[in-house]
């Protein structure tokens, strides 16, 4: 078993735990979400994504997004999944992510949907 995220102590008063499934989807999550530099002991960890939220909507701007984000996917964990497409959408303070991806160790698609607001 995984330890669950965001951190809690479960019913039996341990460490709470997350089956694979969801601890793979805390995993992009925490990645998607997290700003580089965020992370003291790995600087360039994350995707830098939330700083976008209001930067001016573009062809460009998305295509850079997308980029950025699918090469942090595959540097951090392209051993876990295998990213199958990836949209990035952002409308007013809202970012919206939505991935779908493989499990290497199972083959399992999955798509999910990864929503943060800015405020």
């Amino acid at each position: 078993m995984n330890v669950d995220f965001p951190f809690r102590i479960g019913a039996d008063a341990r460490t709470a735990t997350a089956a694979d499934p969801k601890h793979v989807r805390d995993m992009i999550d925490i990645l998607l979400f997290t700003q580089p530099g965020e992370r003291l002991m790995r600087p360039d960890f994350g995707s830098g994504l939330l700083q976008y939220v209001f930067a001016p909507n573009s062809a460009e701007l998305a295509a850079a997004l997308k980029l950025t984000v699918q090469a942090g996917l595959d540097q951090w964990l392209g051993d876990i999944v295998d990213v199958r497409s990836l949209e990035i959408e952002a409308i007013e303070a809202t970012l919206s992510v939505r991935l779908s991806y493989s499990v290497r160790a199972t083959g399992e698609v999955r798509t999910e949907a990864f929503v943060r607001s800015a405020s």
